[in-house]
């Protein structure tokens, strides 16, 4: 009885040690609604809840790396991790062809945004000189232009829920998220406190891509997510944390980036 049970064991373990995990890997710098991040670990949010659902229906545990931005590609590159989610490829132009990618999951604008919003359209180009909270490490396509004219100048935070903070305590008349994150921040705020958008300056198109290794279930990952995306299951992820439709700033007072340019957030 005791070699069966300890046969029964040894198929188990075998069983588990063949789940290789699905090893995600997410920026040190992603706040809520995104990830919440405790003691460098990630334990709800948006692409955490997402990230956990995909390797539950692959069939293999979900493992997250935590990194810092600046280390995330060498990572991809050297294999240490295996998926990459929320970006988009136009942010990876010279990315090598041993990588594969979802269908897009997610349409995410980036916002300019202030206090108190002026009445009329607000342009970028029109600003005075003045500094922008933006998050450290990212880019602005719309933007930079203006930082490189110094008509604009950067205000960076680690992140973007502390380049909210920094609005709201007044530090700058202007910052730029993106919506998600001002959804999120909104909620806690009365009415007459919340951020105000007053032009979008970039709308990106959001997935995730994989390593290309015949160790990686690489097409059951995309099937996977292809069939989350399909079925709503990603679209009610994302509304258990920000609700229903994001507000919609004015199109009037928008200002549209070109096609395939990197925002960075």
């Amino acid at each position: 009885m005791r070699l069966a049970l300890g046969a029964l064991l040894l198929i188990s373990l075998d069983g588990v040690a063949a789940q290789a995990p699905l090893r995600f890997v997410i920026p040190d710098s992603w706040s809520m609604p995104m990830v919440q991040l405790e003691r460098g670990k990630p334990t709800q949010g948006i692409l955490y809840d997402m990230m956990l659902s995909l390797a539950t229906q692959v069939g293999v545990p979900a493992e997250f790396h935590v990194l810092p931005r600046r280390r995330i590609q060498s990572a991809m590159e050297q294999g240490e991790v295996d998926v990459r989610c929320y970006v988009t490829q136009s942010w990876l132009p010279d990315q090598p062809d041993d990588y594969l990618w979802s269908i897009p999951l997610f349409t995410q604008p980036d916002v300019l945004i202030t206090l108190h919003a002026p009445p009329g359209a607000v342009k970028p180009a029109d600003l005075p000189q003045q500094s922008v909270g933006t998050v450290l490490g990212y880019n602005y396509p719309t933007l930079q232009p203006l930082f490189d004219t110094g008509q604009l100048q950067r205000d960076d935070a680690r992140n973007q829920e502390q380049v909210l903070e920094k609005l709201l305590a007044g530090r700058n008349h202007y910052a730029v998220s993106n919506q998600w994150s001002l959804d999120w921040f909104n909620h806690r705020l009365l009415p007459e406190q919340q951020l105000q958008g007053v032009a979008v300056l970039q709308e990106n198109q959001i997935g995730c891509y994989v390593r290309n290794d015949p160790k990686i279930p690489v097409q059951s990952i995309l099937r996977t997510l292809g069939r989350m995306k399909m079925s709503g299951e990603i679209d009610a992820i994302v509304r258990l944390y920000i609700g229903g439709e994001p507000a919609a700033v004015d199109k009037p007072q928008t200002t549209k980036n070109r096609p395939g340019e990197d925002p960075g957030s």
